[in-house]
């Protein structure tokens, strides 16, 4: 008799969603696929079957090696999966994360201090 586990909650449990609607949602939102096509939350997971996942993130190709059932720390999750992404992906989301920074002040993190205002105006005094 085989185990069964549904999608939605596998991919919960190796910390992929952060909660298990959120898998749920992409699987309706056909965001993960097996072979392709895309797949239920209610999808019974087995060993050895392969999954692409699309997250806000990046995307996932993943190869299930066992079952897990409930959430455990991320040093436990890593071993019921092998991640099988492309070299390419995760070579676009290092130069991704190096590149793209245009210099002005990210939001929400405070009002400068006296010593950038003074900066601020220094620079725009000069132009």
């Amino acid at each position: 008799m085989t185990e069964k586990l549904r999608l939605d909650k596998y991919l919960w449990s190796i910390r992929v969603f952060k909660t298990r609607t959120l898998a749920a949602t992409a699987c309706d939102h056909g965001k993960i696929k097996c072979n392709g096509s895309p797949v239920k939350a209610a999808k019974n997971v087995s060993v050895d079957d392969e999954y692409e996942v699309k997250t806000d993130a990046r995307r996932w190709r993943i190869k299930v090696t066992g079952l897990l059932h409930g959430r455990v720390k991320y040093e436990e999750a890593i071993k019921y999966y092998i991640d099988i992404t492309p070299s390419e992906e995760t070579e676009r989301l290092q130069f991704q994360a190096t590149v793209f920074y245009i210099g002005k002040r990210k939001t929400k993190i405070g009002r400068p201090t006296k010593k950038q205002r003074r900066d601020m105006n220094d620079f725009l005094e000069d132009q």
